[in-house]
C-alpha cells in the first residue's frame, strides 16, 4: 500500500458554488415530443413489471448491518454494495445469480461513496473520519489496499481517468466551498495539486481535461466549454454556450439549448470533435434552472440510455413520469424501453443488457424482458 505525503491545500473562493452545482443539472421547457436524428422505436413499450424473471436474479440477503447503497458493476453478474454497521461500513462484492456476498473491505469510518474504476480493476472508497476530513482508500477487487490518503475537506468529488486507471482527479471543498483540485497517481505514489479555475472537470484524453467555465461574478445558465492540457497548461474554448456536458472514452456529449425550438439538443462528438449523432428533447423547468434527467453510456455497445420527460412543464408539478430511452449510436436509431418511471440514477452493465436503477441503485432493470427487480431482500 502506498502512503502519500500530505501537502498544504490552497483554496480558491467560489461564492456561487451552490448555484453552479444546480446549473449542472439544468433543463429547458418546450411542448414538442422527442425529435431524434435516428428513427425512434415505434413498438409500444411495456409498463414497468416488478415480477421476478427467468434470469434467477437473487436479491441480496444482508449478511451484517443495514444496506446503504450499491455502487456499480464489477462484471456482468457482479456488483459492489455497502452496508453500515454502527459507525463503520463494509464493502461487499455480490454475485447476482448465486446470491453470494463476499466481504472485501471493512472501513472503521462511515463510507460516503464508492467509485469503481473504468477497467473494473480498482475501487475507490471515500470514508469520513470527521466532518472536516475525507479519507480516500483505493483497493483492488480482492480488497488489497493500493493507496490511503487523507484530505482536509468538507466534501470530495472524484473523476477517474478512463485512459489510465492509476490516475484520479480529486476536488476537495472546504465548508465555505473554497476548493483545491489534486491529481492522484497511485501507481507512482504521487499527489499533485492542479491550477484549475473550476472544481468539476472531466477527462478529454489521457492528459487533457474539460470544464464549463462558469462566471462566478455573473451567474448564467450557459458558459463556455474549455479544454486544458495538463502537460502544457494551454486552454482552448471548444464551444461558447453549453448547458451541460459529459465525457466518455473518445466521446464527448454536449447539451445545448436550441433558441428557436427551446429544445435541449444532445450532441455526440468523436475525439476530433466531429458530430456522430444527435437528438433533441423537451426538458423540465425548475425555480431557477432546468432539469437534465439521468443518463449513462455503454462504451462496448455504443448505446446511450437516458430518462426523458414526455412533455415540457415545471418539474415540481410534473406527474407524467419519464420514459427510459436507448439511443444506438452505431445504428442511428432509438427505442423506448419503459414508460412511467421516476427520474433516478441509472448505471448500465458491461454488456448493456441490464441497468442498476434508483437513488440507492436498489433496483435492476432487464432491458430484454423490460422487467424491474428488487435488488435487496426485504
Amino acid at each position: 500500500m502506498i502512503q502519500i505525503k500530505e501537502s498544504a491545500p490552497r483554496g480558491i473562493a467560489i461564492t456561487v458554488f451552490l448555484i453552479v452545482l444546480t446549473l449542472l443539472l439544468g433543463a429547458c421547457a418546450d411542448h414538442k415530443q422527442i425529435k431524434s436524428k435516428g428513427s425512434a422505436g415505434t413498438e409500444k413499450p411495456k409498463a414497468p413489471n416488478t415480477e421476478k424473471s427467468d434470469q434467477q436474479v437473487i436479491p441480496i440477503s444482508i449478511p451484517d448491518g443495514e444496506f446503504y447503497k450499491s455502487f456499480g458493476w464489477l462484471t456482468e453478474e457482479e456488483i459492489v454494495y455497502i452496508t453500515n454497521v454502527g459507525q463503520s461500513s463494509n464493502v461487499y462484492r455480490y454475485h447476482l445469480l448465486t446470491g453470494k456476498s463476499e466481504l472485501i473491505y471493512k472501513s472503521e469510518f462511515p463510507i460516503v461513496t464508492v467509485q469503481i474504476s473504468p477497467s473494473k480493476s480498482f475501487i475507490l472508497i471515500h470514508s469520513s473520519p470527521s466532518s472536516y476530513e475525507g479519507l480516500v482508500t483505493i483497493i483492488d477487487t480482492k480488497g488489497n489496499e493500493k493507496l490511503k490518503q487523507s484530505f482536509p475537506s468538507y466534501e470530495l468529488s472524484f473523476e477517474w481517468n478512463p485512459y489510465d486507471d492509476s490516475k484520479v482527479l480529486v476536488s476537495a471543498f472546504s465548508e465555505d466551498w473554497d476548493f483545491n483540485v489534486f491529481l492522484l497517481d497511485f501507481k507512482f505514489g504521487e499527489k499533485k495539486e492542479l491550477s484549475l479555475p473550476q472544481p468539476f472537470n472531466k477527462w478529454m484524453s489521457a492528459n487533457e481535461l474539460a470544464f464549463i467555465n462558469w462566471d462566478q461574478e455573473h451567474p448564467s445558465l450557459f458558459a463556455p466549454l474549455i479544454k486544458k492540457g495538463l502537460n502544457n497548461g494551454v486552454e482552448k474554448t471548444l464551444f461558447p454556450t453549453v448547458l451541460q456536458f459529459s465525457t466518455f472514452k473518445d466521446l464527448l456529449l454536449k447539451i445545448e439549448i436550441n433558441d428557436h425550438s427551446q429544445l435541449a439538443r444532445y450532441s455526440f462528438l468523436d475525439k476530433d470533435l466531429q458530430e456522430i449523432y444527435s437528438f433533441s428533447n423537451p426538458l423540465l423547468t425548475k425555480y431557477s434552472d432546468w432539469l437534465v434527467p439521468y443518463f449513462d453510456y455503454n462504451e462496448k455497445e455504443k448505446e446511450f440510455i437516458t430518462l426523458n420527460a414526455v412533455k415540457d412543464g415545471e418539474a415540481d408539478v410534473y406527474t407524467e413520469g419519464f420514459n427510459l430511452v436507448a439511443y444506438d449510436l452505431k445504428k442511428d436509431s432509438s427505442q423506448i424501453i419503459l414508460t412511467g418511471l421516476k427520474n433516478a440514477p441509472i448505471m448500465i452493465s458491461p454488456s448493456g443488457k441490464t441497468i442498476l436503477y434508483g437513488e440507492r441503485f436498489d433496483k435492476i432493470i432487464d432491458l430484454d424482458t423490460k422487467k424491474i427487480f428488487d435488488l435487496v431482500k426485504e
